[in-house]
């Protein structure tokens, strides 16, 4: 039975320390992946939001060109992308749509849609996508898609994103946890679908 699946880039398709190597180069800082513990990181440098937002759109294409996948992706979006449709919907800006389509080719990842929709407001793409399930690492979008599409959310455990969450919303610690979820989430849509 083909699902559409809902899948957030970064921090989840990326390995969600992308970022620390130039965090810390370019602020002479010593933080590990373990140190953020909020999404936001501003709070980390001793600058200005606007600062920060500068120095971010500067490098931003620099961390998204070479940002390595996260564990076991791979091997996994490419074994669901021959059963599913994947779409994938981040808050980038629609600006960086060349760079990351030729990031996919780069990793050899296989796609259906992708969608820079430059926000983290993520429901009403989902909603227009018709998603069966999504994929996340930001706490409070994960809740929100769940809440608001009465979809199942599966969140990649990180640091930054340790707050409650409904039962609707799956913590997984890698790709290889997502897998078999969706493969028990699946057979019981296969049952519920024959009425056993």
């Amino acid at each position: 039975m083909k699902k559409r699946f809902g899948i957030d880039i970064d921090g989840t398709v990326t390995c969600p320390s992308s970022l620390i190597p130039y965090l810390n180069h370019a602020f002479n800082l010593n933080i590990t992946l373990n140190d953020v513990k909020q999404y936001d990181l501003n709070h980390l440098v001793d600058i200005s939001e606007e600062e920060f937002a500068n120095w971010f759109a500067e490098i931003e294409p620099v961390i998204y060109a070479e940002s390595p996948l996260a564990d076991g992706a791979k091997h996994i979006l490419n074994k669901w992308e021959k059963e599913h449709e994947l779409f994938f919907i981040s808050a980038r800006g629609s600006h960086l749509l060349n760079l990351t389509k030729e990031w996919f080719l780069k990793n050899a990842l296989s796609f259906h849609h992708i969608d820079l929709i430059g926000t983290h407001n993520k429901i009403k793409a989902a909603k227009e996508y018709k998603v069966d399930i999504f994929f996340e690492d930001k706490h409070d979008n994960a809740v929100m898609i769940h809440e608001e599409c009465k979809i199942p959310v599966v969140l990649f455990d990180t640091p930054y994103n340790q707050e409650p969450i409904p039962s609707g919303v799956i913590r997984v610690n890698n790709w290889a946890e997502a897998n078999i979820w969706v493969e028990n989430w699946l057979k019981g849509e296969i049952r519920q679908k024959n009425g056993s």
